[in-house]
């Protein structure tokens, strides 16, 4: 079996939204290829890397918006610029590995789940309650999700998880690697697509 595709990302990423909504397709359609879903805190990062949030960078942050907007209307995705953006994904990014402790499945569906609420509709992701509710959606026990998000074990997950993530290289979201190859950013998995069909170049 060829190897996974692993694609890290933040919850509050707009440009990783995008990219959840394909990049399983592409890897089956083209590679017959599983993906791992990775969220990570890219906080972490950008204080390694000294980026800023693109909303906090004049002229680049507004054209982001306008990017994002014709963005969705190009995939045909509900989109919805949230109120508070961008946010702390901690939350969201510790449920996730709860649950995918347990199912790998549901835990990828939990992820849709976040990013459709955040994104989708608008709505902020960053509150147990609200990641409480998303996780009924897909069939998790809402009070004790959170009350797993708040356990030293996941509290050190994540941190281990975003620690590997940037010892890789990982800088940005969405991040893909295949085969060892590493490819940043929702506007290259046209190139993810040449690259699982002709084996790289």
């Amino acid at each position: 079996m060829p190897k996974p595709i692993d694609f890290y990302f933040d919850f509050s990423s707009p440009y990783a939204y995008f990219a959840a909504d394909k990049i399983d397709h592409v890897a089956m359609e083209f590679g017959g290829r599983e993906v791992e879903w990775r969220p990570f805190l890219l906080g972490v990062a950008m204080k390694i890397t000294q980026n800023e949030p693109l909303m906090r960078q004049p002229v680049k942050g507004e054209y982001s918006v306008q990017d994002w907007d014709r963005m969705a209307r190009f995939m045909k995705v509900p989109w919805t610029l949230p109120s508070k953006f961008p946010i702390a994904s901690i939350d969201a990014a510790r449920a996730y590995y709860w649950i995918y402790d347990t199912d790998k499945t549901v835990a990828k569906e939990f992820a849709r789940q976040c990013f459709a609420t955040y994104f989708g509709e608008g709505r902020n992701i960053s509150d147990v309650d609200t990641i409480g509710k998303i996780g009924s959606r897909v069939g998790i026990d809402s009070a004790e999700l959170k009350n797993a998000i708040v356990e030293d074990r996941i509290k050190e997950r994540l941190k281990i998880e975003t620690q590997a993530a940037i010892d890789t290289g990982v800088f940005g979201s969405p991040f893909f690697i295949v085969d060892d190859e590493k490819f940043w950013g929702s506007d290259r998995i046209w190139m993810i697509k040449r690259w699982l069909k002709t084996g790289g170049w």
